[in-house]
């Protein structure tokens, strides 16, 4: 009997030692490129290829970082996608959170087909959605400002985040919402008390997914923008790269600076992404 417990807390350990091996690995493969990126951006010289596999290279100068931060408007590119994201990200999920509970919770209409016809604009490929977005727009005469981007940011992340959020919904118990509806709220503040509280984890996941598909958008931002003053970073960067010689350092400069917004925003959230579903909800 010893014998085969022995045996079996062998294979535990391996199958942990496995795992976790597996794990380091994984995350040497992801942190691995963005090591070089930001070798390459102490380099001197703008050199873009080296033999040296140094994280940092002979000779390490923090001179890109100060170039771009000083010789171009990379601030203001930094702030102009900031800006842009955090709208988007909030009314993006504002609307979807309102919007979902609709499709939760009552019936009316068009239900099934609104939810169909959400799905499958998820299944038009981005780029066929620039033209529509262009003329919506122009005709809007919102070219070249914010209220124009976030408002094509917000349509195009929309349905997914609905879906994401119904689908939450769905696995909430309505009891809790009839116990609120019979201590006297109404349904806006079951939904307020209630319900958005407990979908913290969804609400966390919509706002990470809108943060990120809108700060890292390039296609929709160089059909609206044509001004250096309104480019977001995806625009601004692009600057660096001329016909004939590109300034790799600064661009890796750039490349490592803009993580920093989307690395906060996910630690922030991360504590509500590993939260459970009803936690606290039925205490006492």
């Amino acid at each position: 009997m010893k014998k085969e417990l022995s045996a079996a807390a062998k294979r535990k350990r391996l199958n942990h030692l496995l795992i976790h091996a597996g794990i380091i690995l994984f995350a040497a493969a992801c942190v691995y490129p963005l090591l070089r990126i930001f070798s390459v951006s102490l380099r001197p010289g703008d050199k873009l290829v080296s033999m040296d596999l140094a994280i940092i290279p002979a000779g390490a100068t923090f001179i890109s970082y100060t170039k771009l931060l000083g010789d171009t408007m990379f601030l203001r590119w930094l702030w102009n996608s900031l800006l842009i994201t955090l709208a988007t990200s909030f009314i993006g999920v504002s609307l979807a959170s309102t919007a979902a509970y609709a499709f939760s919770r009552f019936r009316f209409p068009g239900k099934k087909a609104g939810m169909i016809l959400l799905l499958s604009s998820q299944m038009i490929p981005a780029g066929m959605l620039i033209l529509p977005l262009f003329l919506m727009i122009m005709k809007l005469k919102l070219m070249n400002t914010y209220l124009g981007m976030i408002i094509a940011y917000s349509v195009s992340s929309l349905p997914f985040s609905i879906w994401i959020l119904k689908g939450y919904y769905d696995t909430i118990p309505r009891s809790l919402e009839e116990a609120a509806l019979v201590d006297g709220t109404s349904q806006v503040g079951a939904f307020w008390r209630i319900i958005l509280p407990l979908s913290t984890p969804a609400l966390s996941i919509a706002f990470l997914f809108n943060f990120t598909t809108a700060w890292n958008e390039y296609l929709v931002a160089r059909v609206v923008l044509f001004s250096s003053k309104q480019y977001t970073w995806t625009l601004g960067l692009f600057e660096l790269q001329g016909q004939y010689i590109t300034q790799w350092g600064m661009f890796a400069a750039g490349s490592m600076l803009v993580t920093i917004p989307v690395l906060c925003v996910f630690l922030y959230s991360s504590k509500w992404l590993i939260s459970g579903l009803t936690l606290g909800s039925v205490k006492g």
